[in-house]
């Protein structure tokens, strides 16, 4: 006698759901590109928790301020290469679908005497709107994109954005804000430096400086000077100079409670070189605090290897070998003046800052508008 078959035998087995992740919806899907002096970065980003989810991203160096120094204007050559890079993020934005974006240009575009003839050539060539943002603003994106690496035993902070064309510096008490609440009081600044009375505890901004020096401008300064350590010293001697009208520089500041926080490639690919990394890995440099003798035996080093030496290293490479020179004698000359012997690496800028922004301003974050 043939075996009885079960109920169901030869149905077809219920599909499994695939694990793959569902693609994001684009109506929550967020954009920020950051045009500097020498890079164009993009970040593509969707909401989740109190911060956001990188869904796609792009960074080339484009030396956009390439000749600037001299000449004031920005040459055929970078806005060609510039806007090269920038079709790459249009057609990342229009396969991502995204509809809420933040597009700015920074120093270069400040400073030069053709950047809105360079700005109707990238709507015309791209369909991308860039906008010039004035070094308040991108000094205030720098530092609420730091927000989370701020310490809650923090009372005095100092934020340091190394750009391409120029430095930020923000020195902001939070003595008198709860120390659980000082990370989001810093974030409440992207209202401004100088918000309207807040229920909140608020964050003050003591001083804050826009130095018209960052690595690709302070390196063209002093481009005739062949000698290494001599160009070095200079360029550390020179920046130093520029910090004279920031208010806190006058006085002795207590160094209990103090936190300087440098946001940058220099300051990055330092911590990288300090830790040996073969490959750079975000998750081992971002919120890195290194001491002053650490961030000076990395600098020497740089020194000892020379510009061919540089070039070879891979965590420098050929394009940075002079950047990363004038970037370490911003550093050398900031951890000189503050008092400090510890500095916070921060793999974050301008993009999350832009990022932050924009959510925290929709209330999509957890935490809801800051």
């Amino acid at each position: 006698m043939a075996p009885k078959r079960p109920n169901g035998a030869g149905a077809f087995p219920i599909a499994v759901e695939s694990p793959a992740p569902k693609p994001p919806d684009p109506a929550e899907l967020y954009a920020a590109l950051d045009l500097g002096t020498n890079s164009c970065r993009m970040l593509v980003a969707q909401p989740k928790g109190s911060g956001f989810h990188v869904v796609d991203s792009f960074s080339k160096s484009v030396q956009l301020g390439s000749g600037l120094e001299r000449t004031g204007r920005l040459s055929r050559s970078s806005m060609a290469r510039t806007v090269q890079a920038l079709r790459i993020c249009q057609q990342k934005l229009k396969r991502n679908k995204v509809l809420r974006m933040r597009l700015v240009t920074t120093e270069a575009c400040r400073r030069a005497k053709n950047s809105r003839e360079f700005i109707r050539q990238v709507r015309r060539e791209t369909g991308l709107s860039l906008e010039v943002i004035q070094p308040e603003e991108e000094a205030r994106l720098a530092v609420i994109s730091c927000a989370p690496l701020v310490s809650t035993k923090t009372e005095q902070l100092l934020v340091v954005d190394i750009g391409g064309g120029s430095t930020e510096l923000v020195w902001i008490d939070i003595s008198s804000v709860p120390r659980r609440d000082r990370p989001k009081a810093i974030m409440r600044l992207h209202a401004g430096f100088h918000p309207p009375e807040s229920p909140f505890p608020a964050a003050k901004v003591v001083d804050w400086i826009s130095v018209p020096l960052g690595v690709a401008t302070l390196r063209d300064q002093f481009s005739d000077v062949d000698d290494d350590s001599a160009r070095f010293a200079l360029m550390s001697w020179f920046f130093e100079e520029n910090l004279a009208e920031f208010a806190p520089y006058k006085d002795i500041q207590a160094r209990e409670g103090f936190q300087i926080i440098g946001t940058s490639g220099t300051v990055t690919t330092v911590a990288a070189s300090h830790l040996g990394l073969k490959r750079y890995d975000r998750t081992k440099v971002d919120g890195l605090r290194m001491t002053s003798d650490q961030i000076d035996k990395v600098i020497r080093n740089y020194l000892d290897l020379g510009p061919v030496g540089r070039r070879k290293d891979p965590r420098i490479g050929e394009d940075r070998q002079a950047l990363i020179m004038s970037g370490s004698a911003i550093l050398q000359a900031l951890l000189r003046c503050w008092p400090t012997d510890r500095l916070s690496v921060a793999d974050r800028g301008l993009r999350e800052g832009l990022l932050y922004a924009q959510m925290s301003a929709d209330g999509v974050l957890e935490d809801g508008p800051f």
